[in-house]
């Protein structure tokens, strides 16, 4: 078992390394399509870059619209962003989305569309489904959980997140003082994520990324001291700990969300349904976290009784 801790703490501190000089970058891109009157359409696609790179993604609509020059485009250091201006007869229902290149890359696209007289919807495209038929049939405020996916896949692609949370789960233990730590980190996160998300708070994104960068490597320091023998501030105050840098990360959530955007028809659910898959995500985290760690603690105990046995077993 000491055997196990210690090579447990080795490689969290490996990875604690590695996510504190790269952050996660695997964000969605965003497609929205607003009938602003009649007949005159608001379009435009915002595709993540990372400096001067960015995947080769291009948006289409059966009707060509997206085919002719943007009206504008312009970067930021997140995004490059297109906007067209289109007037047409053509109606949005029964268009085909389909985004170019998506199928060879990992990012997905989230489309988000409003017509007049129907109600807005989102959904989200992947790699494996690069196309959307458009259809306002039975569309009821967000027809499909966009956010809630985006919650999901945001915690389980973001290896700075789950390093914290992994940290957390082998300084503390299996044991009820690390559900009063998750749960704190879970409170804390929370209210920063609708604090910013609503734009109460706000603080550049790189020092929020540094700054949860270094909550990992403190964690990763407390592991190594606990091996030693010396008791941290996290080994005393696990739930305070894990409060105060909750709520960085929930900082670095808003951040991600604020990337995206939030529907202005649909605010409060958007914000409730990407924190519901952050924590959906989370949980799905630490149970198979869990599930590992007592995997590993049983090998760990069984695999020297079984070598034992063997080598009893080998002739002299």
């Amino acid at each position: 078992m000491k055997r196990f801790a210690i090579l447990a703490v080795a490689v969290f501190a490996l990875v604690a390394a590695a996510t504190a000089a790269w952050p996660h970058e695997v964000r969605p891109a965003y497609l929205q399509i607003d009938e602003t009157t009649p007949n005159h359409y608001a379009i435009e696609w915002k595709q993540p870059v990372v400096g001067d790179l960015a995947l080769r993604l291009i948006p289409h609509l059966s009707s060509g619209w997206l085919d002719a020059p943007a009206r504008r485009s312009y970067a930021t250091p997140s995004y490059f962003i297109k906007s067209w201006q289109v007037v047409s007869h053509v109606p949005l229902a029964g268009q085909t989305v389909f985004i170019e290149g998506l199928d060879r890359s990992i990012t997905d696209v989230l489309v988000r569309v409003s017509a007049q007289g129907q109600k807005p919807y989102q959904a989200i495209l992947h790699s494996d489904q690069p196309r959307l038929i458009l259809s306002f049939t039975g569309a009821n405020g967000l027809q499909l959980p966009a956010y809630l996916l985006l919650g999901i896949e945001h915690i389980l692609t973001g290896p700075d997140h789950l390093s914290f949370v992994l940290g957390l789960m082998l300084l503390v233990g299996l044991r009820w003082r690390l559900i009063k730590a998750i749960t704190a980190f879970t409170v804390a996160h929370s209210i920063t994520l609708a604090a910013a998300a609503l734009g109460f708070v706000h603080f550049p994104s790189a020092v929020i990324e540094a700054l949860v960068a270094m909550s990992i490597l403190f964690l990763a320091t407390e592991l190594i001291h606990a091996r030693q023998g010396h008791v941290g501030l996290t080994l005393r105050y696990p739930w305070l700990i894990a409060f105060t840098f909750g709520l960085l990360h929930g900082l670095a959530f808003a951040g991600a969300l604020a990337d995206v955007g939030l529907p202005p028809n649909a605010i409060p659910e958007a914000l409730f349904l990407f924190n519901v898959g952050v924590e959906l995500g989370q949980l799905m985290f630490i149970a198979a976290a869990a599930l590992a760690m007592v995997a590993l603690a049983w090998v760990s105990r069984r695999l020297p009784q079984w070598w034992e046995t063997r080598r009893a077993e080998i002739p002299p």
